[in-house]
């Protein structure tokens, strides 16, 4: 596999199901977000906007989406149908991207880096 440069090229390296997700996820995300820059960091994208403010990536099953663990403790209720990780939620490609609960999560974490400055991993 070639290495990736860019968003793009990151997301055409995976199979067509994958790719529709993280197009999916991104155009979320840049809704949320529209002034953000999106970059590879690890390997995978974020978007940074005074800092990273979420990242996304694919693997062989999931989508997985990254705004933090303290974003993520507001939608614990909303979220508990989902493998969560510590600061990740995972997207199965076998179900619909939870479009608007994605953006509500998405609004959050931006809210909390815009208002109160916080900080990318704790």
């Amino acid at each position: 596999m070639v290495k990736p440069y860019n968003i793009d090229t990151y997301i055409q390296s995976f199979p067509e199901i994958a790719q529709e997700k993280l197009s999916e996820i991104r155009e979320i995300l840049k809704s949320v977000a529209p002034n953000a820059t999106e970059e590879l960091k690890w390997g995978k994208p974020v978007m940074i906007e005074k800092r990273i403010l979420f990242s996304y990536s694919a693997y062989k099953n999931f989508i997985s989406f990254m705004p933090t663990g303290p974003t993520l403790a507001h939608f614990k209720e909303e979220l508990k149908d989902f493998k969560i990780g510590k600061d990740t939620v995972q997207f199965p490609y076998d179900q619909d991207l939870p479009k608007d609960l994605i953006q509500k999560i998405a609004r959050q974490r931006y809210r909390d880096v815009m208002e109160n400055d916080a900080k990318w991993m704790y």
